[in-house]
């Protein structure tokens, strides 16, 4: 389910300018907090807004182990395993408001020259993401897009995803629709983007529950960020990730 052009049709270097613009675009949102405001909720729950940050931070690094592994040839996956992906986060959520914010920078900067360096056949090399599935080092560009756009909306500054580039909008859109077909959920949703046809997720829908509105609206709510903005009820969404 996709518009006319989405982050997945985009050559490598633009996309790499979108995932820049989302880098610049978390680091604008972490610069108008202070270090006591890191301390307090996110809009996640149970995580601080020093959780986010750690774990943005640490993201880049994980990306980066995919993309050694592609250069080298040398298994380096993201993680050991999600209970020491977990550990870090708790870990990287203690530290200061300096060195969070250094975690940040620093491990986007590196991630940014890896990518620069990748060479060609490290592109196409197959590694494989945090749940095992095998993809090519190209898809970590989109695996960091949605991280740095997303959780700059969890660090709860204000950010909104009307800011967002269309081209990611329809992405997310279309693959958490995606991941629904694949695993069975939504059969009773129906999605209307405003200036479209109204979309089943499943084939066999029972057509009980329609969500409607904005393309930035029905995407903030597919991703779980709230019903804002929506011209409808909308129920909760099933689980994407």
């Amino acid at each position: 389910m996709h518009g006319p052009s989405t982050f997945h049709d985009l050559a490598v270097p633009e996309q790499l300018k979108i995932v820049r613009r989302g880098t610049a675009y978390f680091a604008q949102r972490l610069v108008e907090l202070n270090d006591s405001d890191l301390d307090a909720p996110s809009t996640l729950p149970n995580w601080t807004r020093k959780h986010v940050v750690a774990h943005v931070g640490y993201n880049a690094d994980a990306l980066g182990r995919l993309l050694d592994w592609a250069e080298t040839g040398v298994e380096n996956p993201m993680y050991e395993s999600m209970d020491e992906r977990a550990r870090q986060i708790a870990e990287g959520a203690n530290l200061g408001g300096v060195e969070l914010r250094n975690l940040f920078n620093q491990s986007a900067a590196r991630l940014d020259e890896q990518w620069r360096q990748l060479s060609h056949e490290g592109w196409r090399a197959e590694v494989r993401n945090a749940k095992g599935a095998a993809i090519p080092a190209a898809d970590t560009v989109w695996m960091r897009a949605r991280e740095v756009w997303i959780h700059a909306i969890d660090l709860g500054t204000g950010a909104t995803f009307d800011e967002f580039p269309e081209s990611v909008l329809e992405a997310l859109l279309a693959d958490v629709v995606d991941s629904w077909r694949n695993n069975d959920l939504g059969a009773d949703l129906i999605i209307e983007v405003d200036g479209r046809e109204p979309v089943a997720v499943q084939e066999n829908s029972t057509n009980t529950a329609g969500v409607r509105g904005s393309l930035a609206a029905v995407t903030q709510w597919a991703v779980g960020r709230g019903a804002g903005g929506l011209s409808s009820d909308a129920p909760a969404p099933p689980a994407w990730l």
